[in-house]
């Protein structure tokens, strides 16, 4: 008896499996061919998307100033120099910035140039050097001198 329960729900799962792959909606059926010729219509070549250039990554530099002009900065680091375009950085003040001073500068190659986008003074911060002072002991009470005696008459 339980083996004949077991196979009846073995074959109910199966077709319960089975019906579901025939539910599914079938793909449209192609339209019959006809003897009028069908009008292909070219589709453009998305030649736009093709000639999109491809996104400038930016990019990161870190290094020491060299020059700083009112449209370039040449910065150097242990590989070597970069001239950067800074004319379209906002805020950027050649006077700021001088021989030897350590910037970050964010930039994108356009075109074979290095145009920045930011230009970061990078400013060490000093360590405070405090000397601690020792703390000043407290030195133990004194007992008071003895009061002068009181004069005799």
């Amino acid at each position: 008896m339980k083996k004949a329960l077991m196979i009846a729900l073995a074959l109910l799962i199966s077709v319960a499996f089975v019906t579901t792959v025939f539910a599914q909606a079938k793909p449209a059926e192609k339209p019959a061919a006809t003897d009028k010729p069908v009008m292909k219509v070219d589709k453009p070549v998305k030649a736009e998307k093709a000639e999109k250039p491809a996104k400038a990554k930016g990019k990161a530099f870190a290094g020491e100033v060299v020059k700083a002009e009112a449209t370039a900065l040449v910065a150097k680091d242990k590989k070597g120099e970069m001239t950067f375009d800074v004319s379209a950085v906002k805020g950027f003040k050649a006077e700021d910035y001088k021989a030897g001073d350590k910037v970050v500068v964010k930039y994108a190659e356009k075109d074979g140039k290095n145009v920045a986008s930011a230009v970061k003074k990078v400013v060490k911060k000093e360590k405070k050097v405090e000397k601690k002072e020792a703390p000043i002991k407290a030195e133990p009470a004194k007992p008071a001198p003895p009061a002068a005696p009181p004069a005799k008459k």
